[in-house]
């Protein structure tokens, strides 16, 4: 039984450390705010921002952040791009961090895919796996909620796919726990087999 446990828990953990993919776009559960999410380099190259839809009354622009220094890049306005329309935001190396962010113009505001550089310290970005299509290559969707405080939850204000971007976001604490159990009893059953 501790073998199965051990086993389960081990399939857990590695999953676990799999970038996020293929949720629902655009989100699923307005209202509730979004798991945060934290980015890097998927490999030595580019990245590049494809425009995916807005649905925000204010005027917004992407931007991105180089293991914490601002690429200068900004663009793909949010009343003005269309579908598919690119824009490389800069150069990186694999392993890189990313923080993407969303600067919006009418209210003089920037958003993070950070939530510790929020000024409400609330996560503004859901991001989940693109499969690509004619326009848009796969790679990481990212929508923004373009609201202080979250606003309406609906984390679709301006939304974008990344290339060359891995979503590597922290598991949520009862994960960590159950993979911790998992490995114990995986442990456990080793030293009984051993002896």
């Amino acid at each position: 039984m501790f073998k199965q446990i051990g086993i389960a828990a081990l399939v857990l953990c590695s999953s676990l450390v799999v970038p996020a993919n293929a949720s629902s776009i655009p989100y699923p559960d307005i209202g509730t705010p979004a798991p945060a999410n934290s980015f890097v380099a998927d490999a030595t190259g580019t990245i590049t921002a494809y425009f995916y839809a807005t649905d925000a009354g204010y005027d917004s622009e992407i931007g991105l952040k180089v293991n914490g220094v601002s690429t200068g890049i900004y663009g793909l306005m949010n009343h003005t791009s269309f579908y598919g329309q690119s824009l490389v935001l800069g150069s990186v190396m694999m392993g890189d961090i990313l923080e993407f962010e969303l600067r919006v113009l009418t209210t003089g505001t920037s958003w993070y895919s950070d939530p510790l550089n929020n000024p409400d310290l609330k996560n503004h970005t859901y991001a989940t796996g693109f499969a690509g299509d004619s326009f848009i290559p796969m790679g990481t969707y990212v929508a923004f909620e373009d609201l202080p405080y979250l606003g309406d939850v609906d984390y679709n204000d301006h939304q974008f796919v990344f290339t060359n971007v891995r979503n590597v976001s922290v598991p949520e604490p009862a994960s960590l726990w159950l993979c911790a159990i998992g490995l114990m009893a995986l442990m456990f059953t080793r030293r009984r087999v051993a002896s």
